[in-house]
């Protein structure tokens, strides 16, 4: 049993007001004009992070995996809640921690309104709030057969950080960075109202994280690996191995795959420029009801699991 289907077996009852079970952020009708999204994640010393991991990323990639969410619905972050468990009482660690945590909250005008704090194994849990125009939100579950299928910047940067820090290789601050601070896509996500038919934030992996709109959106599509973009470290570590696993499952990146009509395309590349964001068609929806590749690359690679 998966995480997916263990949320389908016991806390899939049927919820009042809720538009869109099983998206990046629940919607729920709460004003004439406005609707509310809203999502929860956690994160665990040893599964989402190391144990020397500095406070200040740790608080800083809390908050911004959560506000990928929101991206992902083109939604504005409002407000968000913080469930903390310490092993100690470490005032030098919570200085950092709260200074970083902070600093983002801050520079994306989302204001924390309550919480809880306990003892026990470092874990954190943010739950944000955001609002978005009334049936304006981004879905996983319309994309059109004949859209085609963006991803922003660069795919595989932070599962290859890992893969070098955990074979004792040294890295770049660049790549750190992709790992332990995420930039959540905000600005992008905003922009792709009223153009991207579907979107989903990548941190799972972009097959896994595409296959969640082609389920919920009852379609198929077919992507071409020459043309997902990649940093040059990881372009290089491809072109001696012709492992593609890192792009393709290794997740924690946070950047949106969204699906758009053909007719976009040029305006899509016009936002790119506007908002300096990099934007790549990497593939096509179909009626297939099934991911394939293009490419010389048919291994299965295992996107993460959280159980």
């Amino acid at each position: 049993m998966d995480e997916f289907e263990l949320i389908k077996k016991y806390f899939n009852w049927e919820q009042k007001d809720l538009l869109n079970p099983f998206d990046d952020c629940a919607v729920v009708n709460f004003s004439s004009d406005k609707h509310l999204v809203t999502s929860i994640d956690t994160i665990v010393q040893g599964i989402h992070f190391f144990s020397n991991t500095s406070p200040n990323d740790i608080a800083y990639k809390a908050l911004a995996v959560n506000l990928s969410d929101l991206a992902a619905m083109g939604a504005k972050p409002k407000y968000f809640t913080l469930a903390l468990t310490l092993p100690s009482l470490d005032k030098k660690w919570l200085s950092k921690f709260s200074y970083s945590l902070k600093n983002l909250a801050n520079k994306h005008n989302i204001n924390l309104i309550g919480g809880d704090t306990t003892k026990g194994f470092l874990t954190i849990s943010i739950s944000v709030i955001g609002e978005v125009e009334k049936n304006k939100a981004l879905l996983r579950s319309t994309a059109q057969v004949g859209d085609l299928i963006f991803v922003s910047n660069t795919i595989g940067d932070a599962a290859y950080a890992l893969k070098q820090i955990k074979n004792g290789n040294p890295l770049s601050q660049r790549y750190l960075k992709k790992l332990n601070r995420p930039e959540p896509q905000l600005v992008l996500g905003k922009n792709l109202i009223g153009i991207a038919n579907s979107c989903i934030d990548i941190s799972d992996g972009l097959e896994q994280d595409l296959m969640h709109i082609l389920k919920k959106s009852k379609v198929g599509a077919s992507i071409c690996l020459k043309n997902i973009p990649l940093s040059k470290d990881l372009s290089d570590y491809i072109n001696k191995t012709n492992d593609w696993c890192l792009p393709l499952a290794g997740g924690d990146d946070y950047e949106l795959c969204f699906t758009a009509p053909k007719k976009y395309a040029n305006i899509i590349k016009s936002l790119s420029a506007k908002i300096k964001v990099k934007l790549t068609q990497i593939g096509v929806v179909n009626d297939s009801m099934e991911l394939t590749r293009v490419g010389n690359f048919n291994k299965e690679c295992n996107s993460y699991k959280h159980f």
